[in-house]
């Protein structure tokens, strides 16, 4: 399993009659999985600093998702692409959507959205040639998100009032893009829950690591994203209890990680007890800040026996104006029983492939992220859609793929598949014969015996 993409490969590992593998992931490829990142940040949000029309950020979004596959087409003119259960499953749950958005009971912005789905899904295939189970993505990952972070960090020192604003409750927005606080608190969950592992497994250094986890914890915490947050925890909790019988240094983290969640609960449990609730009232933190009446309605919504096979088309998530907050739901209105099975297969089969691999920083990783979706869809739609949480899945789903096998140079029958790495000693010390040459008959006489 290749560790460092960039490393160059190993002519001693190299199998005999096969080409050596590529030096490392095309930087292109990293500016491919921005361009995906920035297209699934959404176009509605807080009030920006500088108004932005929905319709300049619907064509950043979109526009941002054809050059994706335009640079993931011309990186991969071959178009190779490696065998991926995940990729496959999602083609499938595109075919669902276009079978339910072919109606039109959603209106015409179903198939606008269909067509957004496939090239998601087929950017994702032609990157599928460079998932070799390395950490190559998690860093494009990391560095994306960050960037992402950084920009909402910005807007809170350029305008606090536009970033804490009453509107939601003083909660962190994005005040130069207009991000919500789940998603702020999403990204910042992912990052750091994928910094931290990388630090425990000595992929990256302790100061660079701080630099990230400090700063995206304090804007988790003015978000006050109690999703990501136990989505972080748990996520981590998983990911780290993979690792305990084979790293010393999981064992220590842990070991403190208990210690110091311990010493804030007794220190702090009014302070926390505080911020967890956000000022509601019982009631509405029972009924999960009204998600609970969206849900009921949903499924007391009398239904076709073909709308709840396929659902009603892809849509923006809402029921009756209000927004679902729930992925399975969600994909149960717009996609119906076949698109919940699809992604229920799609969270089993990763998370099963998860658990049959030895234990390993990739595979720890792949379950941080397994989880923290998993977790995050009870309270949060995206798993039927273009959005981060297909994102987070894919980089599973790379980490979780095997090495690579190296091509042979030929495959023409009756052919050597390539030249051996070095010859023989004996071959290579023999004495080599010249080639005869024909002597005329008239000379033969001449030559000494």
């Amino acid at each position: 399993m290749s560790e460092n993409s960039t490393r160059g490969p190993d002519p001693a590992q190299t199998p005999p009659g096969a080409a050596p593998r590529p030096a490392g992931t095309p930087k292109i490829v990293g500016l491919v999985w921005g361009l995906l990142v920035l297209n699934t940040l959404g176009s509605a949000g807080a009030k920006t600093i500088v108004p932005l029309p929905r319709s300049l950020i619907q064509m950043v979004t979109m526009g941002s998702l054809v050059a994706a596959f335009g640079l993931a087409l011309l990186v991969n003119q071959r178009v190779r692409i490696r065998s991926s259960a995940y990729v496959l499953l999602l083609s499938l749950l595109l075919v669902s959507s276009v079978i339910s958005s072919a109606s039109l009971e959603s209106g015409m912005g179903a198939l606008f959205r269909c067509f957004r789905l496939t090239l998601f899904v087929g950017t994702l295939w032609l990157l599928s040639r460079w998932w070799d189970g390395s950490l190559t993505f998690v860093r494009y990952h990391i560095r994306a998100y960050f960037a992402v972070l950084g920009s909402v960090a910005l807007g809170l020192l350029v305008s606090p009032g536009k970033a804490l604003p009453d509107l939601y409750g003083g909660r962190l927005v994005g005040a130069l893009w207009p991000l919500t606080p789940p998603q702020i608190g999403q990204y910042a969950a992912v990052i750091i829950g994928l910094t931290a592992l990388l630090v425990i497994g000595r992929r990256t250094d302790r100061t660079s690591a701080v630099l990230v986890i400090v700063p995206s914890l304090v804007l988790l915490a003015l978000t006050h994203t109690r999703t990501a947050t136990l989505g972080l925890l748990l996520g981590l909790t998983l990911a780290i209890g993979s690792l305990i019988l084979t790293s010393a240094a999981a064992r220590r983290f842990f070991s403190w990680s208990v210690l110091i969640s311990v010493v804030a609960a007794v220190g702090f449990a009014s302070a926390l007890q505080t911020w967890f609730l956000r000022g509601q009232s019982q009631e509405n933190f029972s009924s999960l800040t009204g998600r609970a009446k969206v849900w009921n309605a949903l499924l007391a919504e009398p239904r076709s026996t073909a709308q709840q096979l396929f659902g009603v088309g892809l849509g923006d998530k809402s029921f009756g104006g209000l927004p679902i907050d729930n992925s399975w739901l969600a994909v149960y209105n717009e996609q119906g029983l076949v698109g919940v099975t699809l992604v229920a297969v799609i969270i089993v089969v990763l998370g099963s492939v998860a658990l049959l691999r030895p234990p390993s920083l990739q595979r720890a990783c792949a379950i941080f992220l397994i989880s923290y979706c998993a977790i995050a869809s009870y309270t949060e739609a995206g798993l039927g859609d273009a959005s981060p949480y297909l994102l987070h899945l894919a980089l599973a789903a790379s980490l979780l793929a095997a090495p690579a096998q190296a091509a042979p140079l030929s495959t023409q029958p009756g052919k050597p598949l390539g030249r051996p790495l070095a010859k023989p000693l004996s071959k290579t010390f023999a004495k080599s014969e010249a080639p005869r040459r024909h002597v005329p008959r008239w000379a033969r006489g001449s030559e000494v015996n």
